[in-house]
């Protein structure tokens, strides 16, 4: 016997359901967000004979999930190798990051190898797309563009053109007519992307959406969508660099703890295999206040210099302003070096900034703040060929860190010979790296001359 009808309220922004009217969602804790979604019939499932039955998993044919390489070495590193056919990836990030700048980029190489590849624009015109393309040189007969926003007439276009990649840009524009709602709400969105999705799986087709961020950066629309994705990427820039990371946030294929480094010119978007040297000035001389470490991005290690600057204060409340930094770390380490260092910082401001517009959240950057620091405040200039890393505790101890083996390799491949490291480090002498262990910031200090 089949249940009473039953009103559902969904909120707009999450997807949440609930029984009854709400003004603020108990999820998002959005308000006004919440609507009522339609009536619900209650009936119990009935079981049905299988069309395919479950399978030893040891005779499931696993050759259907090769990847193939995308042409883009520093995507296909993000991904664990490359493309996955059948496979859908939503591509998130900010307005103008260069989201389809990246993904022309993408389909152009996958033609360029011969292979059929349909970029669907719902926010472009076909003729701003082209103009895109031609200065980017990613014209190709194997490139095929459509500008649709209908979902039935983007899985026409699909069935006419039959791609072995599907770029969709973006999927929150695309609606259908047989969803209610507007485009990007819960229901269109939900419509549409399980529809593309359906249709990649069951043809195999390598998928890649765009999709929208909120003001926090987070992907727009119900959290639905990127649970019925395989990969989300996040793609990351300041406007004011050219430098655009690519970072997995989560990938059913591959690992989440790599990144992709780009640099995002004017003729388009260019892979960049050795960002190092983005992230370190040039000086003639050794200059007070500046400091090297290495920090870990995911799997990658880059090279990353840190300046400090202290200067007397004239007002009460001292400055404390940071760019590129964790300003709550940058506090904490202020406040171990008055209390453990002795060094005179209540009374000054301090400013603490990365180079290249880097944005540092390693804690194994603490020891290489502290000591730059000490040098500006100082007024002497750290050793040119010394790189340091290790976290600094509340009671002045420095600590372990992470993959410490691989960033001693890198600060040896630019060419340093001297590393400051937490004590116990079991270090292999091949390095070629002349390692100071040291226990303690009062230590680290004592040793360079600083305390």
């Amino acid at each position: 016997m089949a249940g009473k009808p039953k009103t559902v309220f969904r909120c707009g922004e999450c997807g949440w359901t609930t029984g009854k009217w709400v003004g603020r969602c108990g999820q998002c804790q959005a308000w006004g967000t919440v609507d009522e979604a339609g009536m619900t019939q209650t009936a119990r499932t009935a079981p049905a004979t299988p069309a395919v039955g479950a399978r030893p998993i040891t005779e499931v044919n696993a050759e259907s999930t090769l990847r193939s390489a995308s042409g883009i070495a520093e995507l296909d590193r993000v991904l664990g190798g490359g493309v996955v056919p059948g496979g859908v990836l939503l591509l998130a990030g900010e307005p103008g990051v260069g989201k389809s700048t990246l993904l022309l980029e993408a389909a152009a190489r996958w033609a360029r190898s011969g292979r059929r590849t349909l970029y669907v624009s719902a926010e472009e015109s076909a003729a701003q797309v082209r103009m895109r393309a031609q200065r980017m040189g990613a014209a190709h007969d194997e490139l095929y563009l459509a500008n649709e926003t209908d979902l039935a007439s983007v899985l026409g276009h699909i069935d006419q053109v039959q791609p072995s990649l599907l770029v969709v840009d973006s999927v929150q524009t695309v609606s259908s007519t047989e969803a209610g709602g507007v485009p990007g709400g819960v229901t269109q969105l939900r419509e549409v992307a399980t529809s593309v999705i359906n249709t990649a799986k069951n043809r195999d087709i390598a998928t890649l959406l765009v999709g929208h961020v909120t003001k926090d950066g987070s992907v727009a629309g119900p959290r639905v969508l990127e649970h019925l994705v395989d990969v989300v990427l996040q793609f990351e820039g300041d406007r004011q660099s050219r430098l655009r990371l690519l970072r997995a946030v989560k990938n059913r294929f591959g690992p989440v703890d790599e990144i992709g480094c780009f640099d995002l010119t004017g003729e388009g978007i260019v892979e960049v295999t050795d960002p190092t040297g983005l992230f370190v000035s040039r000086h003639e001389t050794p200059v007070p206040g500046t400091s090297i470490t290495v920090t870990m991005e995911g799997r990658r290690p880059l090279l990353a210099e840190l300046q400090a600057l202290t200067v007397e204060s004239s007002t009460g409340t001292p400055r404390r302003t940071t760019s590129g930094l964790d300003s709550a770390r940058i506090a904490m380490v202020i406040a171990v070096l008055t209390k453990h260092a002795h060094l005179p910082l209540s009374s000054v401001d301090v400013y603490a900034s990365t180079v290249g517009g880097a944005r540092l959240s390693d804690p194994g950057t603490d020891l290489a703040f502290g000591l730059a620091l000490a040098s500006a405040k100082r007024s002497r200039p750290l050793p040119a060929d010394l790189v340091a890393f290790g976290e600094v505790g509340l009671a002045g101890e420095v600590r372990m860190v992470p993959h410490l083996t691989t960033r001693l390799r890198e600060a040896q491949r630019i060419g340093f010979t001297q590393a400051l490291v937490p004590v116990g480090t079991d270090v292999d002498e091949q390095h070629g790296i002349e390692v100071h262990e040291v226990s303690s910031v009062v230590r680290a200090l004592k040793l360079l001359g600083l305390s």
